[in-house]
């Protein structure tokens, strides 16, 4: 039996998925990334191994990737989570064209083809505003879990206006609220518009095709997929594996290259390090 591992290094969390070659998932785990990236690599890659039960040589491919890709030292090949989203996302969902990622520091929007590969994308990368980090302060001020926040958004009645989605003027924004003696549920509600309105100026610059699959950490928020699909004006694919996508898309890459190997066709080094 052949297996790949994927390996999504985040700014706040580190994902490992192990995959065998019927491409089902044997183990995925999710640990803090801390302060020391390759340690979080490490750790997270041998727990994986452990929950599928396997001795990490079984494992015949390691793919790494998410910001801290380069600090996976065991890994054999690296590649962007652009590239691993879309292909995670299209293995799940077959029909996706357009691809939601939501993480803790950024949002990203693929276009992707029929086979999965990216054909465009958009990305906030130099502002965490719209992103995991501003949900995060949102429930920091209104003392709200951060798992409850979606459900709570849910129940607004008249949303609040933000404005601003920076995230360092949020808390202002919202102690004035507060003050203010709106809800909880109608601040709430104004947060997660926000940053689905703001999502949407990332989605207008690559276009949205059907079907939209929608990824990330922040995808397990029912809030936000709901005013996502508001804006979108239509449903979004959402699957409990949407924390680990890139991690599943970077062990699919693995499980290939595996494959490869063990046919005996040459892998380029470096192939991917896109």
């Amino acid at each position: 039996m052949i297996y790949g591992g994927g390996v999504d290094v985040g700014s706040t969390q580190t994902k490992a998925v192990i995959v065998n070659e019927s491409r089902t998932i044997l183990a995925r785990i999710l640990i803090p990334t801390g302060a020391n990236v390759t340690r979080a690599g490490e750790n997270a890659f041998v727990k994986a191994c452990e929950a599928a039960g396997l001795p990490r040589e079984a494992v015949g491919y390691v793919v790494g990737t998410g910001y801290g890709r380069y600090k996976i030292l065991f890994g054999d090949a690296q590649i962007t989570e652009i590239t691993c989203h879309a292909r995670g996302a299209q293995s799940l969902f077959p029909a996706t064209r357009t691809v939601i990622d939501m993480g803790g520091q950024d949002t990203k929007v693929i276009k992707v083809g029929p086979d999965g590969s990216v054909v465009d994308f958009s990305m906030n990368d130099k502002c965490a505003a719209g992103t995991g980090r501003f949900l995060t302060a949102a429930a920091d001020v209104t003392g709200v879990g951060l798992d409850e926040i979606g459900p709570l958004a849910l129940q607004a009645k008249v949303p609040v206006r933000l404005t601003s989605v920076c995230t360092v003027f949020v808390e202002s924004d919202i102690m004035s609220y507060l003050a203010q003696r709106k809800t909880i549920e109608d601040i709430l509600g104004g947060v997660h518009k926000a940053i689905a309105t703001r999502t949407m100026s990332l989605i207008r610059r690559v276009g949205v095709e059907d079907e939209v699959t929608f990824t990330g950490g922040v995808s397990l928020n029912i809030g936000m997929v709901r005013a996502l699909e508001e804006v979108l004006g239509q449903s979004l694919n959402v699957s409990e594996e949407g924390h680990y996508m890139g991690a599943l898309g970077a062990a699919l890459f693995a499980l290939e290259r595996a494959q490869a190997g063990a046919r005996g066709e040459h892998v380029a080094e470096g192939a991917g390090r896109s």
